[in-house]
């Protein structure tokens, strides 16, 4: 063809300094020198083949004798362009001359950009591999050559730090993909970083996935634009980015490159890859088969079929990444899913594959909601905690085109908001979509369960009395349903929920029954849910025996059945009995202990009630510097995270104490009361009144302690509190003409001893 190039032949330029690819580097040497069939470098563009395979070439150059040589193939190559030119690159006037050449002087060949010309290419070499089979072939491209005895090998994008705000420079300075923009960045922009851009730059390296073109192309925006500009103008548009010629023409977008190898691709494969970019994160390949099940696959698509072929081809051409081998291993690049979305919004396909996103994972997150407990709950958690951002994806989405759908993900999620300190954020979800017009005919049971998650996350901040209705309506709904399950857990919630609205007796009675029901079902962590939350009742009322036997009992019965986190609760509650019976040293090791435990466990909650107890016992016992590094461990969440405000309650009743060590006395009554005014109007009616009892015992003015005292009075009546004898004495030293407040201790009941 006259006007048709020819494939370049070259002598391999020298190595650059690659970043990050050490181990790639020595496993390809190691595989290539014990290894006579060709070798094919495969990824997406820009991935950076052509300079890892330089770089190994160069490693093994004592290794071949007859030389290093390269081609670089073009579009209009020919079997015969492609040999005679891997003849004139290692001297050889006649292509037939060329098995004369090697037969005492082994050579290694490198052929770059295969795609350009497939089927010229995979001729040449095997004609190569009969005539000169002591050529050794490393080929790169984005497809394989397709030649017997090939061995494939992806390369992978650069590895990126996660995503950690608390991440500096240094930190973020050992992953690859910023050592590399960092380079890069430097050769055009002499400042330093900035403290304020590390979270920028860490948010742009991850947007860009590591791929070391896209890298490149935005670190050179760094000569006009700083991080943040950088971030904000590509951070959504990475796919834009472009390089320039030496003569400042603009060679061809990011997009161009990927859109390349995503056009290599079949049709069923090209709508597999459309369908997988509505995953987020990583995805096995049953999440994947699920995404794919429906009516929307084209013909010789993946509707009910294997996607095991389809997922091989694109991990071969480098367009999905597998890390590990677990189950979520699998990941589209960046780059990938960005060009996907695109193509599938092009096809019209984007709303019914986030819709069928949604589905799946709504599903998974049901059939993971029952493992949440006992010795299953760390892999479930663990599981969620890797799905979180297709979780949240997935809820956005639904929330606006398929409520129903998005209820049924976010009532299967409260357990798992909460061991991970979302209780605000969950309930919010959880009540916006109970309170969705399009919700009202969704299953009873659905709701029933949503209505019970947002109680349970409302008790987390003190509001459990705006979600009592709900948790009511939703026993009614699981005891009509014959839903045991159901009613163990909304009566545990009650439980709780009663007490902030002074139904402390109700409570107490749900508990009992939470306890029959439990022991006749068999349900042994139920049982144990049930004896703790008697004990509490048991502290309340001063029974601080029965409250012991009543832990010991659950402590016992978390063991039996694997559940280690009820263990470290009932640990944390036995501190804090022992701290009421003044038994300081013992409430600070048994704390101590629950509280690692839900730090391992991921039980915010209950680990901050743990560290308050600690935090007193250590105020309470004089350790001043101990029991005030507590205190700012207690209030950092709250500082760090919007949705909260103020502190832990239990932060002012510690520093009343250190007050008292110190023998300010007024300091000591102003922490008291706010302390006693910031558990108000949750469900630790206990703490309340023991805050109050405190501020009597410092407030020296005989009508401040009057009003103080009436205001014990009504907590003690509507929370069922007795107070302790030293408690009462403290009132009678501050005051001896005062009136202690009225005693209701609860009637015993079968249930006042342990069972179980």
């Amino acid at each position: 063809g006259e006007g048709r190039p020819d494939p370049v032949g070259m002598a391999l330029p020298p190595p650059v300094r690659l970043v990050g690819r050490e181990r790639e580097v020595a496993e390809l040497t190691a595989l290539l020198a014990q290894r006579t069939g060709p070798v094919s470098l495969v990824g997406v563009a820009g991935v950076g083949k052509s300079s890892l395979a330089i770089a190994v070439a160069h490693r093994l150059a004592h290794r071949y004798p007859g030389g290093l040589a390269g081609v670089l193939i073009t579009e209009r190559s020919t079997e015969p362009d492609v040999f005679a030119t891997v003849a004139a690159v290692f001297g050889v006037a006649r292509a037939e001359d060329l098995p004369g050449r090697f037969a005492r002087a082994p050579a290694l060949l490198v052929v770059d950009a295969v795609e350009r010309a497939p089927a010229a290419v995979a001729a040449a070499l095997r004609r190569l591999a009969t005539d000169a089979p002591a050529v050794q072939i490393l080929a790169t491209g984005r497809r394989p050559v397709g030649v017997a005895g090939e061995r494939v090998w992806p390369v992978a994008p650069l590895d990126v730090p996660p995503p950690d705000p608390a991440t500096d420079l240094a930190t973020a300075g050992r992953y690859p993909a910023v050592e590399l923009f960092l380079a890069r960045l430097r050769l055009i922009r002499q400042a330093p970083l900035a403290g304020d851009e590390v979270g920028a730059l860490v948010t742009l390296v991850r947007r860009l996935g590591g791929l070391p073109l896209a890298l490149e192309l935005a670190a050179a925006r760094g000569r006009v634009l700083g991080l943040h500009e950088i971030l904000d103008r590509y951070g959504d548009r990475v796919l834009d980015l472009a390089g320039r010629a030496a003569d400042g023409e603009v060679t061809g977008t990011l997009r161009d490159a990927v859109l390349a190898s995503y056009r290599l691709l079949r049709p069923d494969e090209q709508y597999a890859l459309r369908r997988l970019s509505t995953f987020r994160n990583r995805w096995s390949v049953d999440l994947a088969e699920a995404v794919l099940t429906d009516e929307g696959a084209p013909d010789g698509g993946h509707a009910g079929g294997d996607l095991v072929p389809t997922l091989d081809r694109l991990l071969v051409l480098g367009m999905v990444s597998a890390r590990g081998t677990g189950a979520l291993r699998f990941r589209l690049l960046d780059v990938v899913r960005d060009l996907a979305e695109e193509e599938a919004a092009r096809a019209g396909e984007a709303s019914t594959g986030r819709r069928r996103h949604a589905v799946v994972l709504a599903g998974l997150a049901a059939r993971l909601a029952p493992r949440l407990v006992g010795a299953s709950r760390p892999a479930a958690v663990a599981q969620l905690d890797e799905l979180a951002a297709d979780i949240w994806a997935a809820l956005a989405f639904a929330a606006d085109d398929d409520p129903a759908t998005a209820l049924g993900l976010a009532a299967a999620l409260p357990r798992w908001w909460r061991f991970r300190g979302l209780d605000v954020q969950g309930r919010r979800w959880l009540r916006r979509l109970l309170d969705d017009p399009r919700t009202v005919d969704a299953s009873p049971g659905v709701r029933a369960w949503a209505a019970v998650g947002a109680a349970r996350l409302a008790t987390e901040h003190g509001a459990g009395a705006a979600e009592l209705a709900g948790a009511e309506a939703a026993l009614t709904t699981f005891q009509r349903q014959g839903d045991v399950a159901g009613e163990l857990a909304a009566r545990a919630v009650l439980c709780s929920l009663l007490v902030a609205v002074g139904g402390a007796g109700s409570a107490r009675e749900h508990c009992a029954r939470m306890l029959a029901l439990a022991s006749r079902a068999g349900q042994t962590r139920e049982v144990a849910v049930a004896q703790h939350g008697l004990a509490v009742h048991d502290l309340r009322a001063g029974n601080l025996g029965t409250a012991r036997r009543r832990l010991a009992a659950a402590d016992r019965l978390g063991r039996q059945c694997g559940e280690d986190r009820l263990r470290a609760v009932a640990w944390a509650t036995l501190a804090e009995v022992a701290r009421l019976e003044g038994r300081y040293a013992e409430a600070e090791v048994s704390g101590r202990r629950a509280a690692a435990l839900l730090a391992e466990s991921g039980d915010p909650g209950h680990r901050r009630r743990a560290l308050g107890t600690v935090g007193l016992a250590l105020a309470q016992l004089g350790r001043v510097e101990d029991a005030a590094t507590v205190v700012a461990e207690l209030r950092r969440p709250y500082a760090e995270r919007s949705e909260r405000a103020g502190e832990p309650p239990v932060c002012a009743s510690i520093e009343g104490h250190l007050a008292v060590q110190r023998g300010d006395r007024r300091t000591a009554s102003e922490r008291f009361v706010a302390a006693a005014r910031a558990h108000a109007g949750g469900h630790e009616l206990r703490e309340v009144a023991e805050a109050l009892v405190r501020a009597v015992a410092t407030t020296p003015a005989a009508a401040d302690r009057a009003d103080l005292l009436k205001w014990l009075d009504d907590v003690c009546a509507d929370g069922g509190i007795v107070l302790l004898a030293h408690e009462r004495a403290m009132i009678r030293a501050a005051d001896g003409g005062a009136r202690l407040p009225r005693q209701r201790r609860p009637l015993q009941d079968p249930t006042s001893e342990p069972t179980g």
